[in-house]
């Protein structure tokens, strides 16, 4: 069951074909598949065993392949880990996955050793030509690879931490070959011929699973971008004949409003995949209409392997859902008021549980093993999830509930709107009030006062912000995904 096969079946078959590419650097499934099992063998030259805890601290370079399957193969699990993070954050990740170990990318050595240092793991600096000859010192007579069973625990995701320290979420070998199964279905992919865009960072679950390890199951090809950014983005498009497009709604949004958009060929592109947010319906009409591609919307967590459910491309889509479970998996509303209920999930994609906290766990899975998400959703007659917002995100004004999404997708309707986000004011009256960022596109021109009135014609009074501030850009995290708890409030809106 070990998630490593996947890359040791298709290697005798797809030897010649590029496995990892980024710009001129080309690995093909014979040399990714080779250096794997060297990264495998200097691993255990290093000590590491069968369930020890390996950090990944590389961006989308084809060394992040080559280590993740040589963790992988040497039945070792991986820990991802964020390029950004600093000495402190390294150590945190270490010492509670109690790692052995750390791959990490030679610009970011200096937190990388730090961390390790204080965590006690032995850190291997990954500078592309001093590493590729590290390899070949170990280049192993036996590629085998480490049976693993399917309980056994793979990578370790940790989850953003919004609501305390970060918590990593076991996924098993079972929960990743399964989801990885899906994903090679969902997406169609058959390898000849397919090219994916990895503009996804590799360390998060939705670049991971359904990028790099979709890709090699199916026998295609991994483009990497190692930092999106939505020029690149078309112009690899073109170059390489991307067929498959994986992102989150901001990359959609910036390439839809990219002023290269039409210059571009990317006639190539033949299905587009979006998650980690809502897709505001706008964009994703705007998107299809400007690239001529189907955009399918799915859904999931890191602690769901990642997909949950998917608006599958030969059943009826419907704009605005995430659409059904997936094969294997069940969805349902928990305590539903007036249809909307949390969204909680059964199946073979639901993780392990949190490392080493078993009370993390027990508060989302109950004794039957369905996970709770925290997000508020609705289901329509024919089993279509739509969401209406995360629980925690909910806003209460003077006693009503109001869901920021269905105010954000109003918003972009607006010509002049590029992003927004809605999110809870303190009010010293109502408790809370609606308050709205706003970005706008390239040379528009809208007022706070015009953006206000707009929502106000089309919405009921107790939803429409009464606080709306426009800014350059909204923060978002490393996958592009708008971080609404590092808004900051103007001085006029926090008084």
């Amino acid at each position: 069951m070990n998630l490593a096969h996947n890359l040791a079946e298709v290697a005798a078959p797809c030897a010649d074909r590029t496995a990892i590419k980024l710009d001129e650097l080309e690995l093909t499934y014979r040399e990714l598949d080779a250096a794997s099992a060297c990264a495998a063998e200097l691993l255990r030259a290093l000590g590491v065993k069968p369930g020890d805890r390996v950090g990944v601290m590389l961006p989308n370079v084809p060394q992040f392949a080559v280590a993740y399957y040589g963790i992988l193969r040497a039945g070792a699990v991986v820990v991802p880990m964020n390029v950004q993070l600093k000495e402190r954050e390294t150590a945190f990740y270490l010492a509670d996955s109690d790692a052995v170990a750390v791959f990490a990318w030679h610009d970011v050595a200096v937190p990388a050793k730090a961390g390790a240092l204080v965590a006690g793991a032995e850190c291997v600096v990954v500078d592309p030509g001093e590493f590729d000859r590290w390899l070949q010192a170990f280049s192993p007579a036996d590629r085998s690879v480490q049976p693993r069973a399917a309980e056994d625990t793979a990578v370790i995701l940790y989850t953003s931490g919004t609501t305390g320290t970060p918590k990593g979420a076991e996924l098993t070998h079972g929960n990743l070959r399964a989801n990885t199964e899906a994903a090679v279905e969902l997406l169609q992919l058959t390898g000849h011929g397919d090219v994916i865009l990895g503009a996804l960072p590799l360390f998060h679950s939705f670049g991971q699973v359904c990028g790099l390890n979709a890709s090699v199951a199916a026998g295609g090809c991994l483009t990497l971008i190692p930092r999106f950014s939505a020029g690149k983005a078309l112009a690899v498009i073109e170059r390489d004949a991307v067929t498959v497009f994986e992102g989150v709604p901001t990359m959609y949004a910036a390439m839809l409003n990219h002023p290269d958009r039409q210059a571009c060929d990317t006639s190539s592109l033949t299905l587009c995949a979006s998650g980690g947010a809502a897709l505001p319906v706008e964009v994703l009409k705007g998107f299809e209409e400007t690239f001529r591609c189907q955009v399918l919307e799915g859904y999931g967590l890191s602690e769901t392997s990642p997909i949950a459910s998917f608006n599958h491309a030969h059943r009826e889509r419907k704009p605005g859902s995430i659409g059904t479970p997936i094969a294997g998996v069940e969805m349902k509303l928990l305590d539903p008021v007036d249809g909307v209920g949390e969204i909680a999930i059964c199946g073979h994609n639901v993780m392990k549980g949190y490392w080493n906290r078993p009370e993390a766990t027990a508060e989302v899975i109950d004794a039957d093993g369905w996970f709770r998400t925290g997000d508020m959703a609705v289901v329509d007659s024919d089993g279509y999830f739509f969401i209406v917002d995360r629980k925690k995100d909910m806003i209460i004004r003077g006693g009503y509930n109001v869901y920021p999404r269905e105010i954000e997708e109003l918003l972009y309707e607006h010509p002049a709107v590029r992003e927004a986000a809605v999110l809870g004011v303190p009010h010293d009256t109502l408790g809370e009030e609606v308050g709205a960022a706003v970005a706008l596109k390239a040379g528009a021109e809208a007022t706070p006062e015009d953006l206000r009135a707009f929502v106000k014609e089309r919405l009921a009074a107790y939803k429409y912000p009464r606080q709306v501030w426009i800014v350059d850009e909204l923060p978002k995290g490393p996958t592009g995904k708008i971080l609404k708890r590092e808004i900051e409030l103007p001085v006029e809106v926090q008084s």
